[in-house]
């Protein structure tokens, strides 16, 4: 029986009340609130209205029964209008449902969704189902359409923002349809678009517009809006609810990655030891080379989809396909903050953004990473007023100098303030546009937190806090003292080298006493508390225990070195074996144990990202590996380099190769022994507290015919030094007979090889500005065993740190080429004809 909406309200005149009026509904075009439907399930349709009587309102429901239409049900309705009137199939696929939107305000209607039972008519929507605007679709969900509707109910917050929530009647209740957000979400995606693009400085439309495209799948664009929304002053709805957000994107897209919610799988590095160095590449979730290890470095990709990589000494961008979206063009890249990074050159520090665009008018001495929109400078202060050599400003996402360099010291922005030094006692809190808030005359004042401030009064006095208006809070009384988070801070209150942590309140009374070696925050509430591993040097290190933020210890004292909390696991290593600890501080089930001391994180929903022992692996929940580093790297037959590794105490740590193939059996073990010597590898005492730490490690820097060259590093840290001192040797070897070649070896035996090479390398002194670095007067010619590698085409000398320049230096290296020195190399040596 199909009838038009002129027969229906014919209809439905006949049977209301005299006075009585059928309702209009105004969107999304004025119509009577007339429908028919079947409501039964027996095929024919009845039909329903909505009248208003003596002002008010009632819903009628008309039955065809024998040729005549009676009336089936008539309910009083709520408010004072209707915004919808339709039925589908809500509950069953059999028949359809009455659904009405009750105006009960402006822009308030209250959902019935009624079902016709042997009662009569039953609305089962909750008594609080209010809504703006609602949407009756059959939503396809993972499985296609299932014949179904949901709801999607549009509901107001604040200007044109709405919450979307989509719900389904399943299982005789309402529950949330989260399996079709990917199906409807984009349409409030383009929604919000639209907003943010009319809009950009309402921060209310960037959260909704992050919010549907996490909703919708769209991590990485979700990821750009919600950190977008973070940069406004005023958060909203609140820099909590931004952060719960912006952790729920994260975690989703570490949970999707390498699975079918990406086009592009994501990817993790990976390294392999070749013949020509350990070249970097990536591979996928399942342990498969997706971008073939051809770079010298690759970084993690990061939430963004891009990681920075290292080719041929320069640092730039790839996406998941591996092309550069950012040349390598670059000395460093730093990782993306709130889509800025910022890259060096030789001229300095640039801004870019992730198209590689440099967004700065010029580069800077030092420029800091991307805060609420706000990135700290400095320029060099050519008159030293303020008592700085430096004076500090601020650059916009656009690299324009927001506020210009001023200061003496500056923090970065934190909730639209950053504290920044005048000059010398005078501290001050700015807002993002340079305006000053309050001004603080003292020594020191650190960043904000919680809004409390620590300060020295004295330059070697103690620390407190002040409040943001400057008033003391908390009486100078501590050492060292950091910034408040979650309303706690730790200080310190030892009057010596040794240290003595606790953790306070804001009204400065102890929550943890100070009795610890060190403490760090962990997130998540917990914190680790270290104890000395010895008193007496306490710069050795510390055992730590998990804690509460009341200071409840749920461990022992048992752990060498604790992460961060991420989603509820921690990496920890007790210096034996690395594992995941759970909030309970013990280690977390159905996660695996790895030998060695490192770091583990969990990368995929089956994946583990394990970082031990200075190599890196990758592991499932089960422990199996899905990837690690080889051992074994083939020359050509029957020559192979073998990695072992020696490790006789946690503090000490050495890979070391060794040459396999070589037709003397006797030679090859002298060679091997030697290659052992070299790496460092010698009796250390197993269980004994080392006051150093130590690691070894190796690399084939030269493979050509018959000679293999072998670089051999090595690092020693004494306990509580500024730095430690590196070691670079070369094995350069013969593969023939395992002979391992000296300098001389090179050169004619009546040459005076030191006399020329000495000539060259002081010529390139004198005259190459890449060493200028050298101490002056310090190089006086070089020494006849003065360490050495070579190249294809060229000898380089290299002398160790501080020798002729300062630490920072690294080794100093001259390379020679060949074709500069022919006449003195010997060309039928066995040197140099091992490899030509």
């Amino acid at each position: 029986m199909s009838m038009s909406e002129p027969l229906l309200l014919q209809i439905v005149n006949q049977h209301i009340p005299a006075g009585a009026t059928v309702i209009t509904i105004d969107k999304p075009i004025q119509h009577p609130a007339v429908y028919a439907a079947d409501l039964t399930g027996d095929g024919m349709p009845e039909i329903s209205t909505v009248y208003q009587l003596n002002s008010e309102l009632y819903l009628l429901i008309l039955k065809f029964v024998q040729g005549h239409w009676i009336k089936m049900a008539l309910t009083k309705g709520l408010g004072y209008g209707v915004t919808l009137l339709t039925a589908a199939p809500v509950t069953s696929t059999a028949r359809n449902n009455l659904i009405v939107g009750w105006q009960i305000g402006a822009i308030w209607s209250k959902l019935a969704v009624y079902e016709w039972t042997e009662s009569g008519l039953m609305d089962i929507a909750p008594d609080d189902l209010y809504y703006s605007y609602a949407e009756i679709v059959d939503i396809p969900g993972v499985h296609g359409r299932d014949g179904k509707v949901e709801i999607a109910l549009w509901i107001h917050d604040t200007g044109e923002a709405y919450r979307v929530e989509i719900i389904r009647w399943q299982q005789n209740q309402w529950v949330p349809a989260t399996d079709v957000y990917r199906a409807y979400f984009p349409k409030v995606v383009k929604y919000y678009e639209q907003l943010t693009k009319q809009y950009p400085d309402y921060v209310f439309y960037w959260y909704y517009l992050a919010d549907a495209q996490f909703h919708a799948g769209s991590y990485p664009a979700a990821l750009t809006s919600v950190q977008k929304a973070l940069r406004f002053p005023e958060a909203y709805p609140s820099r909590e609810n931004l952060l719960e957000l912006e952790n729920k994107i994260k975690q989703a897209m570490t949970a999707t990655a390498g699975t079918h919610a990406r086009v592009t799988a994501w990817l993790y590095p990976v390294s392999v030891r070749t013949t020509s160095g350990t070249p970097w590449g990536y591979m996928d979730a399942q342990g498969h080379i997706r971008l073939e290890p051809v770079l010298e470095d690759a970084q993690a990709f990061q939430p963004n989809g891009l990681a920075v990589v290292i080719k041929n000494g320069r640092a730039g961008v790839i996406n998941l396909q591996g092309q550069y979206v950012v040349q390598p063009v670059y000395d460093s890249i730093n990782s993306f903050s709130e889509e800025r990074a910022m890259a060096i050159d030789s001229q300095g520090f640039k801004m870019i953004n992730e198209q590689g665009t440099v967004l700065t008018k010029r580069a800077y001495p030092f420029i800091a990473d991307m805060h609420e929109g706000r990135a700290m400078f400095y320029n060099e202060n050519p008159n030293q007023t303020n008592g700085s050599s430096s004076l500090y400003g601020y650059l916009d996402v656009s690299g324009n100098e927001v506020i210009r360099a001023q200061f003496a010291s500056a923090n970065d922005f934190q909730q639209g303030k950053a504290v920044v030094q005048i000059k010398d006692q005078e501290y001050a809190l700015i807002d993002r546009n340079g305006n000053r808030l309050a001004t603080y005359p003292y020594a020191y004042v650190g960043p904000l937190g919680d809004g409390l401030l620590a300060f020295q009064k004295e330059s070697s006095g103690k620390y407190g806090y002040i409040d943001e208006q400057g008033n003391i809070r908390i009486q100078p009384k501590f050492t060292s003292a950091f910034a408040f988070n979650d309303g706690q801070a730790i200080v310190n209150t030892a009057e010596d080298y040794k240290s003595n942590y606790g953790v306070i309140n804001m009204r400065g009374s102890f929550v943890i006493q100070p009795a610890y070696n060190d403490i760090r925050e962990l997130g998540e509430n917990r914190y680790a508390l270290g104890k000395a591993i010895d008193a007496e040097q306490p710069y050795i290190g510390s055992l730590y225990a998990i804690a509460e933020l009341n200071g409840r210890i749920l461990t022992e004292f048992i752990y060498r070195n604790v992460e961060n909390y991420k989603h509820g696991l921690a990496s920890a290593s007790d210096g034996n074996q690395t594992y995941l600890l759970d909030l309970s501080g013990r280690p977390a089930p159905g996660y695996p144990r790895v030998t060695g001391a490192g770091s583990m994180e969990v990368v995929a929903p089956d994946l583990i990202k394990v970082f031990v022992d200075q190599r890196l692996s990758y592991v499932d929940r089960a422990g199996r590996i899905i990837w690690q580093q080889n051992t074994i790297v083939p020359l050509h037959p029957p020559y192979q380099v073998r990695e072992e590794k020696y490790k006789p105490n946690r503090d000490y740590l050495v890979y070391y190769p060794q040459v396999d193939g070589l037709a003397n059996q006797i030679e090859q073990g002298k060679l091997n022994a030697k290659l052992k010597e070299l790496s460092q590898v010698k009796p250390i005492p197993a269980d004994q507290q080392l006051d150093y730490t130590y690691t070894g490690d190796f690399d084939i820097t030269f493979y050509q015919k018959q000679l293999l060259q072998l670089q051999l590093t090595g690092y020693n840290y004494p306990a509580g030094a500024a730095h430690g001192m590196p070691t670079m040797v070369y094995a350069i070897i013969n593969l023939t007979d395992g002979q391992l070649y000296e300098l001389k070896d090179l050169f004619k035996p009546d040459s005076d090889y030191v006399k020329v090479l000495s000539q060259i390398v002081g010529d390139q002194i004198k005259n190459d500005p890449q060493y200028s670095y050298v101490f002056p007067d310090t190089y006086t010619g070089i020494s006849a065993d003065l360490p050495f590698f070579v190249t294809g085409d060229a000898l380089h000398l290299y002398f160790n740190p501080y020798d002729i320049a300062p630490y920072a230096a690294g080794f100093p290296t001259f390379t020679i080429p060949f074709s500069q020195i022919m006449s003195i190399i010997n060309t039928e040596g066995s040197f140099w004809r091992a490899f030509h």
